[in-house]
């Protein structure tokens, strides 16, 4: 599946309940996701950590969608060579 395929379905089956939760709320929901991804690295329950990062990946494609943002569009600046090194603090 590509990540423009995934980003389709979560708004499919989401985007109209999470249009109206907004990005606010949506963005805590997200957070949420990542405090239980980073508990499962912590851990080392790989599989929990699996779980958490589709959750996270899942919230990402929401925020993008009710942003109106394609991610597989946003992350060719990384597949088309347009990144050199880290950007300076």
């Amino acid at each position: 599946m590509q990540i423009k395929e995934f980003q389709d379905f979560i708004s499919e089956k989401y985007e109209k309940t999470d249009r109206e939760r907004g990005t606010s709320r949506t963005f805590m929901w997200f957070i949420e996701e990542v405090g239980e991804l980073a508990t499962a690295l912590v851990s080392g329950d790989k599989e929990n950590a699996q779980e958490e990062f589709a959750d996270v990946f899942a919230w990402l494609c929401t925020l993008a969608n009710i942003n109106d943002i394609d991610l597989e569009q946003a992350c060719q600046k990384y597949t088309k060579g347009n990144i050199k090194g880290f950007k300076p603090k």
